[in-house]
């Protein structure tokens, strides 16, 4: 008797795992017929990561909980077996959003009121950086509000949604990227590992570790080098036009960040009403840094930027917020150095990348940020983006620690 009751419990905890860590009821995921980029995320292998992570940390195991604190897995809201983000076509690049079904709408109310959510009027809310709005039994959460309506109108009625198989876009990684362009769609893996982040093609045919390697040892903040259709893939976020109407094949750039003091003057008026000079002093962080352009042809480049008005009377590029800087052409393209500090360039990889590595003084750009929110840039390393051919890779490398990633902040 002892030994079935043994086989029951051990059927019973089986079965208990199979449902919470890997049965998926619905794989089928409906997106905006305007999503250019998705991101999923499978949340029951994210549930074990978590579990796995959980269990080789025992001094996470008692840590304290606020009392009558509702989490967001309690909050009313439905959670899918896969998690998606989405962008829009013709959106900012920083407006991503995400919908969830609302199975209790009182308790959800809560869980915003205790998370000091502010609310705007006609079901809409918003802490820092982050809005909600409630249409009936769902709710759109995003980065902005910009894009609300319009999702409402695509993804709630099926004739302007897509339907996919989630699942099978998930295969080896926590989740994956599908990127919709005029060239067909891409669908790049996501991995999540102890201390890094790396979204990328199913390939191995790419490594990026040399590169990273070389470029590790620059004291840069950032170093880049794209040849044309990498110009066009980035230039489309902030200037449709810029790849094809500034012929520029090629951009290489580096960039060196700069703690100095700034002197700031004011004027006040003594007894005798006479006008007193005051001298104060405050650390600001300066961006040096050189641009190399090279284009098919520099004279319709040139023309471009002066009808952008991106070139002023002393020659500086106007495009660029960080000031001073000089603007010169030579006979493959322009080359741009800021004045204060000139910078020179780094080694040239012959790929194309992007690669930041984080500095402390970054954080001084970022003064709106939450204290959560600079704890999570300071603890970044480097990121680095590559392409090469049809290989995509973005890497985000986290400085180490004891706690996986899953675990931190």
């Amino acid at each position: 008797m002892k030994k079935k009751l043994f086989v029951f419990v051990i059927l019973l905890f089986a079965g208990m795992m199979y449902f919470v860590f890997y049965h998926k009821q619905n794989t089928k995921i409906f997106s905006p017929q305007e999503a250019d980029a998705i991101i999923l995320i499978d949340t029951k292998k994210l549930t074990r990561e978590y579990v796995y992570g959980l269990a080789g940390h025992p001094s996470l195991w008692f840590e304290s909980k606020e009392k009558n604190t509702i989490s967001f897995r309690k909050s009313g809201v439905k959670i899918p077996d896969f998690l998606q983000a989405f962008h829009l076509k013709n959106s900012k690049v920083s407006n991503w959003y995400s919908v969830f079904e609302l199975e209790d709408t009182k308790t959800f109310l809560l869980f915003l009121k205790q998370q000091k959510f502010t609310d705007l009027g006609n079901q809409m809310f918003r802490k820092d950086q982050v809005f909600i709005k409630i249409f009936g039994g769902n709710l759109i959460i995003g980065s902005s509000s910009d894009d609300f309506e319009r999702i409402n109108n695509q993804l709630f009625h099926s004739s302007q949604a897509n339907l996919f198989d989630a699942d099978a876009l998930v295969t080896n990684g926590l989740g994956s990227i599908i990127l919709n362009t005029k060239k067909g769609s891409h669908n790049l893996s996501v991995e999540l590992r102890h201390d890094e982040i790396e979204i990328r093609n199913q390939s191995d045919s790419y490594d990026p570790s040399p590169a990273i390697s070389k470029l590790l040892k620059t004291n840069s903040f950032l170093e880049t080098e794209l040849d044309a259709e990498n110009i066009k893939i980035f230039s489309s976020f902030f200037d449709k036009p810029f790849a094809d109407s500034s012929s520029i094949n090629q951009m290489k750039a580096s960039v060196h960040l700069e703690e100095e003091n700034d002197t700031i003057i004011t004027y006040s008026y003594d007894d005798n009403f006479n006008e007193v000079e005051k001298k104060t002093f405050q650390k600001i962080t300066q961006p040096n840094y050189i641009i190399d352009f090279q284009s098919l042809n520099p004279e319709k480049t040139k023309l471009y930027f002066q009808n952008k008005k991106w070139i002023n009377a002393q020659n500086q590029f106007t495009a660029i917020p960080f000031q001073p800087n000089l603007i010169t052409q030579n006979s493959k393209g322009f080359e741009i150095k800021s004045t204060r500090k000139p910078v020179q360039q780094s080694f040239n990889l012959n790929e194309n990348y992007i690669f930041v590595k984080n500095n402390p003084l970054l954080l001084s750009f970022l003064k709106t940020l939450s204290s959560k929110e600079k704890k999570m840039i300071s603890d970044i390393d480097y990121i680095f983006y590559g392409n090469r051919n049809q290989d995509y890779c973005l890497k985000v490398q986290f400085k180490k620690d004891d706690l996986p990633l899953i675990l931190r902040w």
